[in-house]
């Protein structure tokens, strides 16, 4: 089982706090296939939360410092029937190079026709809501008059 210092367990509890739980301990206690579970989750993300249903104080204790011992974690925090365990992770920390962007293909003469840099307004359509129905903007002549 590993041992922390008060100010890693601060940090930690403060990193816990907004996680939510990821393996659930229920009526069968903590089994193997509990303990598989924990273990990947501890593989993936370091820092774990656990949820505990109907068991007492000293059965959550209990399951508490057997995981952190089977599989080599610290506990960090229980509160009520919510376990926070950690083991670091070293493969998680490892600097990965940054990608060098790819260059840029040359830019081509342009040929042909310029490209408009905007697009051309649309022609007003008499009778159509939110057009201005003028003589002017749609053309539109009345009869009669």
């Amino acid at each position: 089982m590993l041992t922390l210092s008060t100010d890693e367990r601060r940090a930690l509890r403060a990193r816990a706090h907004p996680l939510k739980p990821v393996v659930m301990i229920a009526q069968n206690g903590l089994t193997d296939a509990v303990l598989k579970e924990i273990e990947l989750a501890l593989s993936s993300h370091e820092l774990i939360k656990v949820r505990v249903f109907d068991a007492e104080r000293e059965q959550r204790d209990a399951w508490l410092v057997s995981a952190c011992t089977a599989l080599h974690a610290a506990p960090v925090q229980r509160i009520g029937n919510i376990l926070v365990l950690y083991r670091p992770n070293p493969e998680l920390h490892v600097e990965r190079p940054t990608p060098v962007p790819a260059r840029k293909a040359a830019a081509k003469p342009a040929t042909g026709k310029p490209v408009p840099t905007r697009s051309m307004p649309a022609k007003p359509v008499a009778g159509r809501r939110g057009i201005a129905r003028n003589a002017k903007a749609t053309g539109f002549k009345p009869r009669g008059r």
